[in-house]
């Protein structure tokens, strides 16, 4: 017995035509419109064969294991052709025309050719066996193999063709009803045409019937999946976790409703996404973890408001159990609805305002900020078709809260009064545009690099301080915990507390950064070393040379560093006695007093101040002391600031005192020797000084000045050994 065998693509457009069959034993594909081979030749293949004992077999032709047998009429046959629809079998030779197939399929034979026409096909396929025949014999087949429609359905599935691949999945189904393959192709089609409820449904019925099959390694394919319930429960993990740094309410932007967390998760679980993701988790519970985070952080993007509060702004009561776009009014009202119908259609579901997201009631609430991915700017005072200046002349330039708004988010974009694009600027963010960071750059006096690089942390302490001073909020405590989120502070909002106050000695406790005790104007009731108000930090920060070379390294390196404790400042300082105070006459204001000072090892000094001082000199000196000093500064020896060096600090020491001048030990290594003169002349450079006077109790009082103390040691080569180095508790 032999078999000849060949197969051709098939076309829907061209129809298929193969050449003149030879004997093979293997399946060859040819292009219908090159008529070259493609390939090698094919192994498992579903065939249709034709042998010399009269029959014609359906097999595969890796291991030639038969599927269905058919008798010819002839004594025997060369060649055969299998009609796509699975249900006749076609055999023959010589001129031959047959029509009407079932209605459908139209056939021409020929010999030395087959040609196949599909001009009035309705159904779609990617490969036709087709053979050489003698004359024509229709069979019926009575018994069709479900494993014909299963591997058809499976070509469709690569070839993303869902609903010819489902159509081959019923088949299988209702010729095999207790077998799981039919579901598995059904759930795979239907999740390839995102039908994910009927898809889940059919993946139901394959666990079912895997769990009840009787072969034993069918049933082992049941513990590969898992079921929905416990799908559910992974999501709802991965979705808690998501939303544990999102705000408490979400404006959702379809519905129009305000949504806790509990209705976000409502809402997540009856969308599309919810649906796909939990489909593929049940299908293949080794989906990576990343897939699963990357569709929480798309459905729950959200895009959060800044703009200028005005009048009649809709609060939380106003919208809750509301649907916002059915809402009347005008003003702040106009303003949420229009922002919810363009964050609806820049594609996001959801939206947040601060005016009425948050229970302002609620300090915990007040303090659970996160960064969102988009960040809309409102500019209601700039009129559409604004030219390149607008942005700056805006009021929300002025306000506190829209600092953090602008530095924080990677992504911006400002809106203008009609909510057009400012500048007509349709790129997605505007922290990309030139134009536009310069504008503000030069609005707000921050550094375009800043702008759209910032990062939080309590490094440039005093310039951050400085972008703050030159803004207003409502209540005074909203400018310091404005600030919370740019130096990366996470403390109670308590209304009616010295905000300012605390925000410094945190900033001041935690870095060791002393450049916030650089501010002229009115000292705080919270400590005489901090300002009373932010517009103190306006002035840019005392610019003192330093030399640039070989920070020294020395036993200084474990002065302690800055602390509060119980609004009383423990600073490190380098003491100078001041050995005289008298009053100068010809002071510009009637409020202010200007002073001569003198002090030990430095040069004479003149400093105006409200407060009246008591006059004293070495020949008439007085029982309150007073003290010149210079705040300790690591950069003297180049160490890293304590920000950036954390870690190290469980090591440092905090000695009261430290004087005098290295043993001869140390001073037999040269390179210590040449350490300790370089930090002589760098103490010997001007410096910023505090004018400090001791209370009663032993503590010191922090004189404030109407500008900044700039003292110069006397003589470089002596400054060692005039100098007092203690840690001070100041008021």
């Amino acid at each position: 017995m032999w078999d000849a065998l060949t197969s051709l693509n098939y076309s829907r457009k061209h129809g298929a035509t193969s050449k003149n069959c030879t004997l093979s034993l293997s399946i060859r594909d040819w292009d219908i419109v090159t008529w070259k081979q493609v390939g090698h030749p094919l192994v498992g293949t579903l065939i249709a064969s034709a042998s010399s004992d009269s029959h014609s077999r359906l097999r595969w032709p890796s291991d030639r294991q038969d599927i269905a047998i058919f008798q010819h009429s002839a004594l025997w046959s060369s060649d055969v052709t299998i009609h796509i629809d699975g249900k006749h079998v076609l055999s023959g030779g010589c001129f031959a025309r047959e029509t009407g197939i079932n209605g459908t399929f139209p056939l021409l034979i020929s010999c030395p050719f087959a040609i196949l026409s599909a001009a009035k096909a309705q159904i779609s396929i990617s490969k036709i066996l087709a053979l050489n025949t003698k004359p024509v014999t229709i069979l019926t087949l009575n018994c069709a193999s479900s494993t014909i429609f299963a591997n058809r359905s499976r070509a469709k599935l690569e070839q993303m063709l869902w609903e010819d691949a489902l159509l081959d999945a019923q088949k299988v189904i209702e010729l095999e009803p207790l077998s799981h393959v039919g579901y598995q192709l059904k759930h795979m089609a239907l999740h390839g045409a995102q039908r994910y409820i009927e898809a889940i449904e059919a993946l139901k019925v394959m666990h079912a019937k895997l769990a009840s099959a009787h072969n034993l390694q069918t049933r082992k394919l049941r513990n590969k999946s898992i079921s929905p319930f416990e799908v559910g429960s992974v999501i709802r993990k991965a979705i808690i976790l998501r939303l544990d740094s999102a705000p408490l309410r979400l404006l959702d932007t379809t519905t129009g409703l305000l949504c806790d967390r509990e209705a976000q998760i409502s809402a997540f679980k009856t969308s599309t996404e919810y649906n796909g993701l939990l489909l593929s988790i049940m299908a293949y519970p080794d989906l990576p973890l990343g897939r699963i985070k990357d569709t929480m952080a798309m459905y729950f993007c959200y895009v959060m408001l800044s703009h200028r509060w005005g009048e009649n702004e809709p609060l939380l009561h106003d919208i809750q159990d509301k649907v916002v776009y059915k809402l009347k009014g005008a003003g702040g009202l106009t303003k949420l609805q229009s922002f919810c119908k363009l964050v609806r259609h820049l594609g996001y579901h959801w939206a947040w305002v601060g005016t009425c997201c948050i229970d302002q009631s609620n300090s915990v609430e007040l303090q659970n900020h996160s960064t969102p991915p988009l960040t809309v700017v409102y500019l209601s005072d700039v009129p559409s078709s604004s030219k390149s200046g607008a942005l700056a002349k805006s009021a929300w330039n002025t306000r506190g809260w829209t600092v953090p708004e602008f530095l924080a988010p990677k992504v911006i974009r400002f809106y203008q009064q009609d909510w057009t694009l400012y500048l007509d600027d349709h790129s997605p963010n505007h922290k990309e545009s030139v134009e536009i960071m310069l504008e503000l750059e030069d609005a707000t006096g921050i550094d375009a690099h800043a702008l759209v690089a910032f990062q939080p942390g309590m490094r440039d302490a005093r310039e951050k301080l400085r972008w703050a001073s030159s803004r207003v909020t409502t209540v005074p405590e909203d400018i310091a915990y404005s600030l919370f989120g740019i130096f990366g502070i996470q403390l109670p909002i308590l209304y009616g507390e010295n905000a300012l106050g605390r925000l410094l000695q945190e900033i001041i406790a935690r870095s060791g950064d002393i450049t916030a005790l650089d501010w002229i104007g009115q000292p705080s009731e919270f400590n005489s070393c901090l300002p009373a108000d932010i517009t103190s930090y306006a002035a840019p920060p005392c610019a003192l040379p330093y030399l640039s070379e070989d920070e020294i390294q020395t036993a200084l390196a474990n002065m302690s560093y800055p602390r509060f404790t119980n609004c009383r400042l423990r600073l490190p300082c380098i003491i100078f006695p001041v050995t005289e105070v008298r009053r100068r006459s010809g002071a510009t204001q009637e409020t202010l007093f200007t002073y001569g000072v003198k002090a030990d090892g430095l040069d004479d000094l003149l400093i105006t101040t409200e407060e009246k001082l008591i006059q004293f000199s070495r020949f008439r000196p007085t029982r309150q002391t007073f003290l010149l000093v210079r705040t300790w500064d690591r950069r003297l020896l180049e160490l890293p600031d304590f920000a950036d060096d954390v870690e190290s600090l469980g090591g440092w020491s905090e000695p009261e005192s430290l004087d005098g001048s290295p043993g001869e030990e140390e001073l037999a290594d040269p390179e210590f020797y040449s350490q300790a003169l370089r930090l002589i002349a760098r103490l010997g450079q001007p410096f910023g000084a505090f004018l400090l006077a001791q209370q009663r109790t032993g503590e010191y009082k922090r004189i404030a000045s109407d500008h900044d103390i700039i003292a110069q040691v006397k003589d470089v080569t002596s400054a060692h050994s005039m100098m007092d180095i203690r840690t001070l508790e100041i008021l």
